[in-house]
C-alpha cells in the first residue's frame, strides 16, 4: 500500500527515526574510540567510511521524512454533507485522515475510492472479506456490540455505521457521539437507488465525491442497459424466479426468500422476471411445501454454507417436479457477497443473475465492475 495510516504508524515511524539517529551517533562514538586506537596510517580509510555512513544516514533520513510527509498528509474538504442518511445532523471534520467503517459494503466501497490506507479499524466481516486489503492487524469490532471505548481511543474522524448495528433498537454508538466523533449513519438499502445515494454520500464525505459519481454512473448505465434488453422479453416469456438464501434441509426447513420492497426483489423484477415472492415484503420465510407450490422456473441461491447447494437442492425429495429443479435452473451465485452487500458490486451480481435467467437476452451485457470483483 502506497499510504501509511497516519494514526497508528506515525509513532512507530517517528520511533524508527529516533532509533537510527541514536544508532548512527554511537556508530560515531564508536568509531572515535577506535580511530585513537588504530595507527595514523588508517586515518584516511576510517574518514572515508565515516564520511560515507554519514551520507548513508542522511539518505536514510531524508527518506524517512519523505514516508513520514505521505503519512501525515489528509484529505481535505472543502464541503461535507450536513446531515447522514438517517437523518441525523453530523459534523464531518475538514480533514480526513482515518475513517472506521462498520459494514462490509462500505469497506468495500472505501478499498475501490483509494481509501483503505485511510481506514483505522473495520466490523469483523469486512476484515474477514477484505483483510488482505487494509492495513495489516487494523483492530476489528463486532458490528452490532462495537467496544466503543476502544474506538474513542482510536480517534478516528468519522466512522460509517449500517442499519443492522441498530436492530435492537438502542444506539450501540452512543459514547461515540458523546466524545465528539462524527458517526455517519447509513441505513440498511431497500432500492438500488438507496443504495446510490450511500455511494454518493460516503464520497461526498471523504472527498471523493468525483469517484463515487463515477461510479454510480457506471451503475445507472448497467441498470439502463438492463432494462432496455429486459423490455425486449415478452409477458408469456416471463420467468418466476425465486430468491432462497438458504437451502432447506431436515434441521432448518425453513426457506428465507427478498420480498417486493427489498432491492433483490427489484433486481429480479428489472430482470425481466416474476418475483416469486413479491406478493410480500420483507424477507419472507416459505416452507418447502409453500415454495413447491410456487413451481419457479428459475431457483437462485446465495448459500454459502450448504456443501454442493445446487446438487443437494436438485436433490431434494418432494421438489422433482418443479420446473426449476427438473430443467436444472437451480443456480448458485458466484457473487454472493457481491449480491448481499449494498454497493456498486451489487450490479455485478445482478449481470450474473441476468445470464441464469435469460441467458440468451443478456449473453452480452458485461460487469461493468469485473476489474475490481473480488
Amino acid at each position: 500500500m502506497e499510504n501509511i495510516m497516519k494514526k497508528k504508524l506515525l509513532s512507530v515511524m517517528m520511533a524508527t527515526t529516533l532509533s537510527f539517529t541514536m544508532l548512527v551517533g554511537c556508530a560515531s562514538s564508536d568509531s572515535k574510540k577506535e580511530d585513537e586506537a588504530v595507527s595514523e596510517n588508517s586515518d584516511d580509510a576510517a574518514s572515508k567510511a565515516s564520511d560515507e555512513a554519514d551520507t548513508a544516514a542522511s539518505n536514510a533520513q531524508e527518506e524517512s521524512s519523505e514516508e513520514e510527509t505521505a503519512a501525515v498528509e489528509a484529505i481535505v474538504l472543502s464541503e461535507a454533507p450536513a446531515t447522514d442518511l438517517a437523518g441525523n445532523e453530523i459534523t464531518v471534520p475538514t480533514e480526513i485522515d482515518a475513517i472506521v467503517s462498520m459494514s462490509p459494503s462500505s469497506t468495500r466501497l472505501l478499498i475501490d475510492l483509494g481509501l483503505s490506507d485511510y481506514i483505522v479499524a473495520c466490523d469483523t466481516y469486512s476484515y474477514e472479506y477484505y483483510g488482505d486489503d487494509l492495513v495489516a492487524d487494523v483492530p476489528q469490532y463486532d458490528m452490532m456490540a462495537p467496544d466503543q471505548e476502544s474506538i474513542v481511543a482510536l480517534n478516528p474522524d468519522i466512522i460509517f455505521t449500517t442499519g443492522m448495528s441498530y436492530a435492537t433498537g438502542s444506539d450501540v454508538y452512543a459514547s461515540v457521539r458523546e466524545a465528539g466523533i462524527c458517526v455517519a449513519d447509513i441505513p440498511s438499502a431497500s432500492t438500488l437507488e438507496d443504495i446510490g445515494e450511500s455511494i454518493t454520500f460516503i464520497g461526498a464525505c471523504t472527498g471523493t465525491s468525483e469517484e463515487a459519481e463515477l461510479i454510480v454512473e457506471e451503475m445507472n448505465d448497467t441498470l439502463a442497459q438492463i432494462e432496455e434488453l429486459a423490455s425486449t422479453i415478452s409477458d408469456d416469456e416471463k420467468k418466476t424466479v425465486l430468491y432462497e438464501t438458504n437451502t432447506p434441509t431436515a434441521d432448518y426447513p425453513t426457506i428465507y426468500s427478498a420480498g417486493s420492497d427489498t432491492y433483490i426483489g427489484e433486481m429480479i423484477e428489472k430482470l425481466g422476471a416474476i418475483n416469486a415472492t413479491g406478493d410480500q415484503e420483507g424477507w419472507p420465510s416459505l416452507t418447502e411445501e409453500d415454495a413447491i407450490a410456487i413451481n419457479p422456473d428459475v431457483i437462485i441461491s446465495t448459500d454459502m454454507f450448504t456443501p454442493d447447494a445446487v446438487d443437494t437442492h436438485l436433490a431434494l425429495s418432494g421438489w422433482e417436479n418443479v420446473t426449476a429443479v427438473a430443467n436444472g435452473d437451480v443456480y448458485l451465485m458466484e457473487l454472493s457477497n457481491e449480491l448481499n452487500q449494498p454497493n456498486q458490486h451489487v450490479v455485478s451480481a445482478m449481470v450474473e443473475m441476468a445470464k441464469y435467467i435469460y441467458p440468451d437476452v443478456f449473453a452480452d451485457l458485461e460487469d461493468p465492475f469485473a476489474v475490481i470483483a473480488r
